[in-house]
């Protein structure tokens, strides 16, 4: 079963910026978008990038290795709408950022 766990604070992430954390053992990418905050997986679905080390623009992560693109709200590749990346369900009390894992 799913737990929600604390991984941040909400301070710790600028707006449209994103962080790789570790919790429980697990790597994941929490992002503010305009502060709404959204987690996903970090490997892109197509060979296994590391979507901590690509870019953000608006909504949309950009693999670093082949260009591969998601929207980090929905997980939904861009060019694809069957294709996408995990997400994991944010919740916020207070300043501090929780993510079911």
């Amino acid at each position: 079963m799913k737990e929600l766990i604390r991984v941040a604070n909400t301070k710790d992430i600028a707006s449209q910026s994103f962080e790789l954390i570790e919790v429980r053992g697990k790597k994941i990418i929490v992002y503010n978008i305009d502060g709404a905050y959204y987690a996903t997986t970090t490997m892109c679905v197509h060979q296994g990038g590391p979507l901590e080390k690509g870019t953000l623009k608006g909504t949309t992560i950009t693999c670093p290795w082949h260009a591969w693109q998601f929207n980090v709200c929905t997980g939904k590749a861009i060019l694809d709408n069957e294709v996408s990346i995990e997400c994991y369900p944010v919740s916020i009390e207070g300043d501090q950022i929780l993510v079911r894992i």
